[in-house]
């Protein structure tokens, strides 16, 4: 089935400068919904209110430019007594951005630094950053709502090619970069640099937080998929099965999967508690034999990402193909066309996927299916306990095969 085009954002195009440098590397959504934010090209980032998106497509149709048209919202300081208001901003990096990341602050969450009478800034409850991965190995932090450079993080010396935070709302952040290393950061302690996460061979393509933030997976060239204790800063294991690179990575919401692309041909949905392949979703027919997979280059897979429901998998390919996978099924159950696509993200409400392509961002509805009274069991237990302590559980061994992920 072909899926349902939502909408798009469209990046203005220059009479001297059609597409060369406007290679969209990152779109993201703020944690509560309220942004979308994707990276044009030469240097610029686009922060746009996602409600404001919805209500112009359903407008308008389906496509609208960026550059005009939409209505802008009024500036709204962040300094003021009122609650923020989202509105439109461009953002000017200084350098080709790589990578974007939200973060919002929880005011219980302390730092870990006791010096907190020295710091410059304080995050409150209604603080909304948006950090940016530049290509000369800087990292920028603003401010959401009104615009405003808060920190530059520099101590990269090769291009940041993705960022997470801390899902637990510390603002944690990982950055992942082509020196080998990830980075931890503390931005409640003045963007401190707080450990160097050391053991990548090569390249470091992509970097991804568990929901309870106490696991990292980073993932990158030399077929390196490597999961990280937080709490120790400590790699827990490697898991092995990629043929080539490996790209992008995103736990499932539950925590129980984690899905893997690579430019093998594949996505891999893991179990990273025991480094088992669960499922491999292969992007050519017949899948190409380890000593070739290095070779298939219009089927290597770009970006992946899990659904809101964790039951589906998007998918983005050389090939010219989006495509959304069910967990528990060989075979897409949608697909759509674009052509040098470069990233996908569902949005947090897992209704729409994202994905970015020269500048531009395509908007699919995310494919609507009822989901097993297994996979709810499974998605509710995962919440309270991972699948290391479920294996454990006094109950009989049906039960505990019924709530464990095995497709």
């Amino acid at each position: 089935a072909r899926a349902r085009t939502v909408g798009e954002l469209l990046a203005p195009t220059s009479p001297f400068d059609k597409k060369c440098g406007r290679e969209n590397w990152e779109v993201a959504f703020a944690p509560d919904g309220s942004y979308l934010a994707w990276s044009q090209g030469h240097r610029i980032v686009k922060l746009v209110p996602w409600a404001q998106c919805l209500n112009n497509f359903l407008l308008h149709g389906t496509k609208n430019g960026t550059n005009g048209g939409g209505t802008r919202l009024p500036r709204q300081s962040s300094e003021g007594g009122q609650k923020n208001k989202p509105c439109e901003h461009i953002i000017d990096c200084g350098d080709i951005v790589w990578s974007l990341a939200f973060g919002s602050s929880v005011p219980e969450k302390q730092s870990r630094c006791v010096n907190i009478e020295w710091h410059r800034f304080r995050f409150g409850q209604e603080q909304l950053l948006l950090a940016t991965g530049l290509n000369n190995g800087r990292i920028k932090i603003w401010d959401v709502y009104t615009g405003k450079l808060l920190l530059n993080l520099m101590d990269h010396t090769e291009v940041v090619r993705d960022l997470t935070f801390a899902p637990d709302g510390s603002l944690i952040l990982v950055s992942a970069s082509r020196d080998k290393t990830l980075r931890v950061w503390d931005l409640k302690d003045d963007g401190n640099m707080m450990k160097v996460l050391r053991g990548h061979p090569n390249w470091v393509y992509g970097c991804a937080f568990s929901p309870d933030s106490s696991i990292l997976c980073s993932v990158g060239a030399s077929k390196a998929v490597f999961l990280w204790d937080m709490d120790k800063y400590s790699m827990l294991r490697k898991l092995e099965g990629h043929h080539n690179d490996v790209v992008a990575c995103e736990f499932s919401p539950d925590g129980a999967l984690l899905a893997t692309a690579s430019y093998d041909t594949r996505v891999y949905v893991w179990d990273p508690h025991t480094g088992v392949i669960l499922r491999e979703f292969g992007h050519l027919f017949p899948p190409p034999t380890p000593i070739f997979a290095g070779g298939a280059n219009d089927r290597w897979v770009r970006s992946v990402s899990f659904s809101h429901d964790g039951l589906h998998v998007a998918s983005l390919a050389d090939d010219k193909m989006v495509r959304f996978w069910r967990i528990d099924e060989e075979y897409p159950v949608q697909v759509a066309p674009l052509n040098n696509g470069l990233c996908c993200t569902f949005s947090t409400d897992g209704s729409v996927l994202a994905a970015g392509q020269d500048g531009s961002v395509y908007f699919w509805a995310t494919p609507r299916q009822v989901s097993s009274l297994q996979h709810l069991c499974r998605m509710a237990i995962r919440r309270v306990m991972p699948t290391s302590q479920v294996k454990n559980l006094p109950i009989p061994c049906k039960v505990l095969e019924f709530l464990c992920s095995q497709f």
